[in-house]
């Protein structure tokens, strides 16, 4: 990540734009290959009765180590004090969805859904990360700490405004918006191409998905703009305190909507095959 910062920097590209949406694919990336790397190790190992105490304790063992290294630097001291309760409170959250996905994924109704979700969460999360950033570095710009610049006074601005206005922020989050139903029909495209028939594919239910993706990102960015402006008035960072909590939001609403268009396409089509059956029955003999 600092490589990406320093390279955009020397390209004359924004960080905002690139950084944050690079750092959430590569973190999913990362994390699921070391899991997978690291429980076949343990699986491999796993009649030895020593292994998994002796990691632990050797993981404890070099916490304090690392405490020592943070207080070298105030800034990050600062984030190892105050940055732990957003990133607790934003994987409580997300855990709602993965219990939403937990209950639905076994039945007939939601089948695909699986293959969705990470699509769904990881657009979201990614377009509001974009959004916070420039908003965090614009107050940073424009403003100090705990003062917010006079248009930005109010804390519960008007959707119209967050949408509808000539402001930098107001442009930036209509341009992240028009993008969600492009992307999305991308991403829809090349599933419907490698996972081919398992992909519910009718006119109705790529409807209600793209209807959910884009009522879940503008409730995303519209939140993005309020729990800045909250954040920067309380003293505190927007990039540290705001994004944890919004992609876990963004992971919750995705998950929710998602299986919420599932059900309804599921029903409606249903509907219509009970409607044909009911037909054919009373028809001539």
């Amino acid at each position: 990540m600092v490589c990406i910062v320093i390279g955009a920097r020397k390209l004359g590209v924004n960080p905002d734009n690139i950084a944050t949406p690079i750092a959430a694919s590569l973190g999913d990336l990362i994390t699921l290959s070391i899991l997978a790397f690291i429980s076949s190790f343990f699986y491999k190992y796993k009649d030895s009765r020593f292994l998994t105490p002796v990691v632990c304790i050797g993981f404890m063992a070099l916490t304090p180590v690392w405490v020592l290294i943070a207080k070298q630097n105030p800034p990050i001291m600062k984030i190892l004090k105050f940055g732990w309760f957003p990133i607790i409170l934003a994987m409580v959250i997300s855990s709602f969805g993965g219990l939403i996905l937990n209950k639905t994924i076994s039945k007939e109704q939601y089948k695909g859904m699986a293959i969705f979700t990470p699509i769904i969460c990881g657009v979201g999360g990614n377009l509001v990360a974009i959004q916070t950033s420039r908003i965090s570095t614009y107050l940073h710009m424009w403003s100090t700490p705990g003062v917010l610049p006079l248009w930005m006074k109010k804390f519960w601005p008007n959707p119209c405004s967050t949408f509808c206005t000539s402001e930098i922020n107001s442009m930036s989050a209509r341009v992240l918006l028009f993008l969600v139903i492009p992307g999305h029909l991308i991403f829809f495209y090349v599933i419907y191409l490698v996972e081919g028939p398992s992909v519910p594919n009718s006119k109705i239910f790529v409807a209600f998905y793209l209807l959910a993706g884009l009522i879940q990102v503008t409730i995303l960015l519209y939140l993005a703009e309020v729990m800045t402006r909250l954040t920067w008035h309380q003293s505190l960072d927007p990039d540290s305190h705001c994004i944890p909590y919004l992609t876990g939001v963004g992971d919750l609403l995705g998950t929710g909507l998602l299986a919420l268009c599932f059900l309804i396409s599921w029903l409606l089509r249903s509907e219509a095959e009970l409607d044909g059956i009911s037909e054919l029955a009373s028809g001539p003999s």
